[in-house]
């Protein structure tokens, strides 16, 4: 019965040793095997491994995907011109170099992730300082990411760290300089509205000085043309008169002579007093023009 008990206790040690001796690598994650506190091999292969049972060996693991380090608050730069704006910046990076990695930071993320928020600051800093806004902004923002990884990576992959991109999330004003900026704006807007505005006025004018103009030519063009096709009406009519009253000359005074009563005589209310002998009263007296001489004087009413 001893026998049995101090098998089963041999046995169960012996699983214990087993297990403790046994571990497996994710392929997320690196394996430092460390022996006495002394790095012994670095593990970056998947699958199951064999180690000494501590305290001989212990096993820590790492995380060898990539990762993203946001910076935590808005850090304040000054550029060329002597304005502040505010940079909020992101970095993907990743482990290379476990054993270096660990001997940095003793495998603390957290102190990992100050150190390189420093690194990231000071790059940020000597690039945005050679530059003015717009080019921070828009004008050479890419080549302002590439400066600033190509320093971060120089500086990162000297603790076993490899960093495979530096973006700019958000470069702003700070409050001050924002509300000169938009006034700038406003006014500059401004300016241009009322310079747009000018403009068109004196377009508008110049339309309507150019349409009165026209009118008038117009108007001065149909009204000659008017006098002219009247004119020559008027010579036509004279013409036509002329050829067929020229062919009985008599019978053309008659009939001048009967407009000409007709005229005179067409109001009721006037009194014409005249010579009853006068040549007006010719054809009055007879067709022929010949009547006696004695005549009362004409009275109209």
């Amino acid at each position: 019965m001893n026998r049995l008990v101090s098998y089963g206790i041999v046995a169960l040690i012996a699983l214990w040793l087993l297990m403790a001796s046994l571990f497996v690598v994710d392929q997320r994650q690196y394996a430092i095997v460390f022996s006495l506190g002394e790095v012994k091999r670095v593990i970056s292969e998947p699958g199951l491994h064999f180690k000494l049972p501590p305290p001989f060996q212990n096993v820590l693991f790492l995380d060898n995907r990539i990762l993203t380090l946001d910076t935590p608050d808005s850090d304040r730069f000054i550029t060329a011109e002597k304005k502040n704006i505010l940079v909020d910046a992101f970095v993907k990076w990743h482990i290379v170099n476990p054993k270096l990695y660990y001997v940095s930071f003793n495998g603390d993320e957290r102190r990992a992730n100050d150190r390189m928020s420093q690194i990231i600051k000071a790059a940020l800093n000597d690039e945005i300082t050679k530059r003015t806004v717009r080019e921070v902004i828009s004008g050479e923002r890419g080549k302002v990411m590439s400066a600033i990884q190509k320093k971060v990576a120089d500086e990162a992959i000297q603790i076993g760290v490899d960093i495979v991109d530096v973006r700019l999330k958000r470069v702003d004003y700070v409050e001050n300089i924002n509300n000169s900026v938009y006034d700038r704006m406003k006014s500059e807007r401004t300016r241009v509205a009322n310079e747009l505005r000018s403009t068109g006025s004196a377009e508008s004018e110049k339309i309507r000085a150019d349409a009165d103009r026209q009118r008038t030519v117009i108007l001065a063009e149909a009204y000659r043309d008017a006098e002219t096709i009247r004119g020559q009406g008027d010579a036509n009519a004279s013409a036509t008169y002329a050829q067929a009253f020229g062919q009985n000359p008599e019978f053309y005074k008659f009939y001048r002579s009967l407009e000409a009563y007709r005229a005179t005589f067409k109001s009721h209310g006037d009194v014409l007093v005249m010579d009853p002998n006068s040549d007006f009263f010719k054809y009055f007296k007879s067709s022929g023009g010949a009547g006696s001489a004695s005549a009362e004087p004409a009275r109209k009413k």
